[in-house]
């Protein structure tokens, strides 16, 4: 008995293990894998535009996302422009056999 007593006190603390997780955006080049949604998006909400915060932004409208099981709207926002040429197209639905697909908004 006297020998379980000690050994009892001899015990370790659990460790404790801290974990860092990092996420960064990646930019990727060449055909992305599309995602084809079967139930067409929502019409698009008509939002109302507030004024620019400053000059060099452009307002990008809002739009429908796929979450994997419904449409959720994402609303529209001011973004700086990354050059003064650069240009904003507007991201957007497409019908694809078998359903719809999402084509993100990007700079050209």
């Amino acid at each position: 008995m006297l020998a379980l007593l000690a050994l009892l006190g001899c015990a370790e603390e659990p460790a404790t293990v801290t974990t860092t997780t990092t996420t960064q955006q990646v930019t990727t080049t060449g055909p992305a894998r599309e995602v084809v949604v079967t139930r067409a998006p929502p019409r698009v909400r008509v939002e109302t535009q507030t004024v620019a915060p400053g000059p060099g932004y452009i307002w990008t409208s809002g739009y429908w996302r796929w979450t994997g099981a419904d449409y959720v709207w994402v609303p529209g926002s001011w973004v700086v422009r990354p050059r003064t040429t650069a240009v904003w197209v507007e991201g957007h639905w497409v019908r694809r056999p078998g359903g719809w697909v999402w084509i993100a908004g990007h700079w050209q």
